[in-house]
């Protein structure tokens, strides 16, 4: 059974919105879209949100983070950080079965740096290959981030024969 394409519609809306929000460096727009305890009906007087786990979240390079506290600090410190970022989705799959979404794409980021202290524009440059798997689960204020692990993609080596790397023996 197929989840029905408005489904797939909103997770895809929602994926675009909490890159759109990155991009933006719109701290309460991403914050907004992530699960938090109430969206599964934890009532937070009786547990603390950030040791119930609700969340979780991996960036390249860095270890697992959990509990929405966490997730969201580490979003306000890659902003706080960043002048510029811009993602180019790339390889987007959605596939929906229930309650539950999980989005699987290459992110194809262009970020920049700082800029030199006696200039107005950006730092270099810098453009990076991540492959993002985004879990998104229904509540009823829409679909809402659940985990989101991203991992970078390793440069391919040039594929063309160094002139010092001696090749195979190959009978002529």
């Amino acid at each position: 059974m197929s989840a029905p394409h408005t489904d797939v519609e909103q997770v895809e809306a929602a994926n675009t919105a909490f890159y759109e929000a990155l991009e933006r460096g719109d701290f309460e727009e991403v914050a907004s879209l992530w699960l938090t305890p109430a969206d599964l009906g934890i009532d937070e007087t009786y547990h603390d949100p950030a040791d119930s786990g609700v969340v979780s979240c991996v960036h390249p390079g860095w270890p697992v983070l959990t509990g929405r506290g966490e997730v969201l600090r580490s979003y306000a410190l890659i902003m706080a950080n960043t002048d510029y970022i811009q993602f180019f989705l790339t390889d987007v799959h959605v596939s929906v079965t229930g309650d539950t979404a999980v989005v699987t794409c290459t992110e194809n980021i262009l970020s920049g740096g700082p800029a030199p202290e006696d200039g107005e524009e950006l730092g270099p440059l810098v453009g990076q290959l991540v492959v993002a798997t985004n879990v998104f689960r229904r509540t009823p204020a829409g679909w809402k981030l659940w985990s989101h692990h991203a991992s970078p993609v390793l440069a391919e080596e040039d594929e063309g024969e160094d002139e010092d790397t001696p090749g195979p023996d190959i009978p002529e």
